[in-house]
Protein backbone atom coordinates (compact mmCIF):
# COMPACT_ATOMS: atom_id res chain seq x y z
CA UNK A 1 0.00 0.00 0.00
CA UNK A 2 1.28 3.45 -0.91
CA UNK A 3 1.61 6.41 1.42
CA UNK A 4 -0.50 9.46 0.67
CA UNK A 5 0.82 12.98 1.10
CA UNK A 6 -0.90 16.16 0.01
CA UNK A 7 0.98 19.42 0.39
CA UNK A 8 -1.05 22.16 2.07
CA UNK A 9 -1.81 25.24 -0.02
CA UNK A 10 -2.81 28.73 1.02
CA UNK A 11 -4.44 30.90 -1.63
CA UNK A 12 -8.08 31.88 -2.15
CA UNK A 13 -8.99 28.59 -0.48
CA UNK A 14 -6.85 26.70 2.01
CA UNK A 15 -6.02 23.01 1.86
CA UNK A 16 -4.45 21.24 4.82
CA UNK A 17 -1.22 19.26 4.75
CA UNK A 18 -2.07 15.56 4.79
CA UNK A 19 0.34 12.73 5.59
CA UNK A 20 -0.90 9.14 5.67
CA UNK A 21 1.87 6.58 6.24
CA UNK A 22 0.99 2.97 5.44
CA UNK A 23 4.19 1.59 7.00
CA UNK A 24 3.88 3.27 10.41
CA UNK A 25 0.12 3.91 10.60
CA UNK A 26 0.84 7.54 11.51
CA UNK A 27 -1.58 9.91 9.84
CA UNK A 28 -2.09 13.65 10.16
CA UNK A 29 -4.12 16.52 8.83
CA UNK A 30 -2.61 19.90 9.72
CA UNK A 31 -3.10 23.56 8.89
CA UNK A 32 -6.33 25.06 7.59
CA UNK A 33 -9.14 23.41 5.67
CA UNK A 34 -11.29 25.88 3.81
CA UNK A 35 -12.03 24.31 0.46
CA UNK A 36 -14.35 24.92 -2.44
CA UNK A 37 -14.67 21.22 -3.34
CA UNK A 38 -14.28 19.63 0.05
CA UNK A 39 -15.66 16.22 -0.88
CA UNK A 40 -13.28 15.93 -3.86
CA UNK A 41 -10.33 16.72 -1.60
CA UNK A 42 -11.24 14.31 1.22
CA UNK A 43 -12.51 11.38 -0.89
CA UNK A 44 -8.97 9.98 -1.54
CA UNK A 45 -8.20 10.30 2.17
CA UNK A 46 -11.33 8.37 3.16
CA UNK A 47 -10.53 5.76 0.50
CA UNK A 48 -6.97 5.44 1.82
CA UNK A 49 -8.22 4.90 5.38
CA UNK A 50 -10.69 2.25 4.17
CA UNK A 51 -7.94 0.46 2.27
CA UNK A 52 -5.55 0.64 5.25
CA UNK A 53 -8.17 -0.81 7.58
CA UNK A 54 -9.00 -3.65 5.17
CA UNK A 55 -5.52 -4.55 3.95
CA UNK A 56 -2.86 -3.44 6.42
CA UNK A 57 -4.83 -3.88 9.66
CA UNK A 58 -2.05 -2.44 11.85
CA UNK A 59 -2.49 0.20 14.56
CA UNK A 60 -3.38 3.65 13.28
CA UNK A 61 -2.55 6.93 14.99
CA UNK A 62 -4.49 9.84 13.55
CA UNK A 63 -3.61 13.42 14.41
CA UNK A 64 -5.80 16.42 13.67
CA UNK A 65 -3.98 19.71 14.13
CA UNK A 66 -6.01 22.45 12.49
CA UNK A 67 -6.20 26.14 13.24
CA UNK A 68 -9.29 26.70 11.10
CA UNK A 69 -11.76 24.68 9.04
CA UNK A 70 -15.16 25.25 7.51
CA UNK A 71 -18.38 23.30 8.05
CA UNK A 72 -17.93 21.04 5.03
CA UNK A 73 -14.45 20.09 6.26
CA UNK A 74 -15.91 19.34 9.67
CA UNK A 75 -18.32 16.87 8.05
CA UNK A 76 -15.38 15.11 6.41
CA UNK A 77 -13.53 14.95 9.75
CA UNK A 78 -16.64 13.35 11.23
CA UNK A 79 -16.56 10.77 8.42
CA UNK A 80 -12.89 10.04 9.19
CA UNK A 81 -13.60 9.56 12.89
CA UNK A 82 -16.53 7.26 12.04
CA UNK A 83 -14.25 5.11 9.86
CA UNK A 84 -11.73 4.91 12.67
CA UNK A 85 -14.47 3.89 15.11
CA UNK A 86 -15.64 1.14 12.73
CA UNK A 87 -12.05 -0.12 12.50
CA UNK A 88 -11.73 -0.08 16.28
CA UNK A 89 -15.03 -1.96 16.66
CA UNK A 90 -13.61 -4.68 14.38
CA UNK A 91 -10.56 -5.05 16.63
CA UNK A 92 -8.23 -2.46 15.11
CA UNK A 93 -6.02 -0.39 17.37
CA UNK A 94 -6.81 3.33 17.03
CA UNK A 95 -5.38 6.45 18.65
CA UNK A 96 -6.80 9.87 17.80
CA UNK A 97 -5.05 13.06 18.88
CA UNK A 98 -6.88 16.34 18.34
CA UNK A 99 -4.75 19.46 18.84
CA UNK A 100 -6.31 22.89 19.19
CA UNK A 101 -5.08 26.38 19.98
CA UNK A 102 -5.52 27.02 23.69
CA UNK A 103 -7.83 29.96 23.07
CA UNK A 104 -10.03 28.24 20.46
CA UNK A 105 -12.96 26.66 22.26
CA UNK A 106 -14.82 25.92 19.01
CA UNK A 107 -12.19 23.47 17.78
CA UNK A 108 -11.95 21.86 21.22
CA UNK A 109 -15.73 21.51 21.48
CA UNK A 110 -15.89 19.96 18.01
CA UNK A 111 -13.54 17.20 19.15
CA UNK A 112 -15.61 16.67 22.30
CA UNK A 113 -18.76 16.43 20.16
CA UNK A 114 -17.15 13.80 17.92
CA UNK A 115 -15.96 11.90 20.97
CA UNK A 116 -19.41 11.84 22.55
CA UNK A 117 -21.42 11.34 19.36
CA UNK A 118 -19.28 8.55 17.90
CA UNK A 119 -18.25 6.97 21.21
CA UNK A 120 -14.52 6.86 20.55
CA UNK A 121 -11.70 8.13 22.74
CA UNK A 122 -10.06 11.28 21.40
CA UNK A 123 -7.05 12.83 23.13
CA UNK A 124 -7.86 16.55 23.11
CA UNK A 125 -4.63 18.51 23.49
CA UNK A 126 -4.30 22.29 23.74
CA UNK A 127 -1.19 24.21 22.77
Amino acid sequence: MENLEIEGVKSTYFTPHVKLNAQTGECSITGESYLEDTWDFYRPILNWINQYCEEVKDPIKFTFNLTYYNTSSSKCFLDIVKLLKEYQDKGGEVEINWYHPEDDEDIMEEAEDYKNFIGIDINIISY
